[in-house]
């Protein structure tokens, strides 16, 4: 079995597409998956011819791609390739509309973990005030926003929650300028859901003996390997297991399980979404 997964970015986020290209590496190991990484990198405009050349491809049975920024171009190629299998990760197509009994979609409740973060945040503020950036102002962002915020006052109802967007996620230098305000103007702690742009909250947190919390993986965990002392300034990470959604889809695909034509949305409940419970949690 072969299997294309394509980024719309990069590896190297240590968090969202990090996450599914783990997921995708440990069912090659698994179930004997052949897989082939395709990086499209940041140019948007380029997507879409980039992805029509990979479905049109012979070598593959299935081809794995994630976000809302993917599902149109995504929705287009599988019509254009009725033969074809796919996968779509924290997005879905629009079913309603026909024709989609080659895309299985997979999403997340990520209103549900961003409230546990809030709730997390809102107990460990000493200050009264916290924050959040998002790598763009749209729907599934302030998902998390919206999630994160009544967590928080869930626990503390006068904490102030600053909000602020990148409209990037690939630039580090910006989140680490957007955090340090936020740090400036008050915020003790930062939840980060800008991708890469978002590991510049963890140097601004670092550099401000202040604390973060990140995202989709335990990056806690990764980024202590090359910086313990930045490690210990991220409280805990909000964890969207696409990692685990990714390696389960492949083995049901494996088992000719996997429910094409249909959307499966992952929660609290079903292990989609949770908080990275590691020593620096603990302690």
């Amino acid at each position: 079995m072969k299997v294309i997964h394509f980024i719309n970015g990069a590896q190297g986020d240590e968090s969202f597409l990090d996450s599914a290209a783990r997921g995708i590496a440990e069912a090659e190991e698994d179930f004997g998956i052949e897989a082939t990484t395709i990086e499209a990198g940041y140019n948007t405009s380029s997507w879409g011819e980039q992805l029509e050349e990979a479905a049109a491809r012979e070598d593959y049975d299935v081809l794995i791609t994630g976000s809302a920024l993917m599902r149109d171009l995504l929705a287009e190629v599988a019509r254009e390739h009725p033969d074809k299998r796919f996968i779509i990760y924290d997005s879905s197509v629009d079913y309603s509309e026909g024709g989609y009994e080659n895309v299985y979609s997979v999403l997340y409740r990520q209103n549900e973990g961003a409230y546990l973060a809030g709730v997390y945040a809102g107990l460990m503020t000493e200050s009264g005030t916290i924050g959040i950036l998002g790598g763009q102002n749209s729907t599934t962002i302030n998902d998390f926003v919206v999630g994160y915020r009544q967590g928080a006052e869930s626990v503390r109802p006068e904490v102030v929650v600053q909000v602020r967007y990148a409209e990037t996620w690939n630039d580090p230098a910006r989140g680490e300028a957007l955090a340090t305000e936020m740090y400036d103007d008050g915020a003790d702690i930062v939840f980060q859901v800008a991708g890469m742009t978002g590991l510049g909250v963890f140097k601004a947190a670092q550099s401000s003996g202040n604390r973060a919390i990140g995202v989709d993986s335990d990056e806690a965990l990764i980024i202590q390997k090359t910086d313990p002392e930045q490690a210990e300034r991220i409280l805990t990470s909000m964890m969207k297991n696409v990692d685990a959604s990714l390696y389960r889809a492949l083995g049901l695909y494996v088992e000719g399980e996997l429910p094409f034509g249909t959307a499966e949305t992952l929660g609290v409940r079903e292990g989609g979404v949770g908080l990275a419970r590691n020593r620096y949690y603990e302690e």
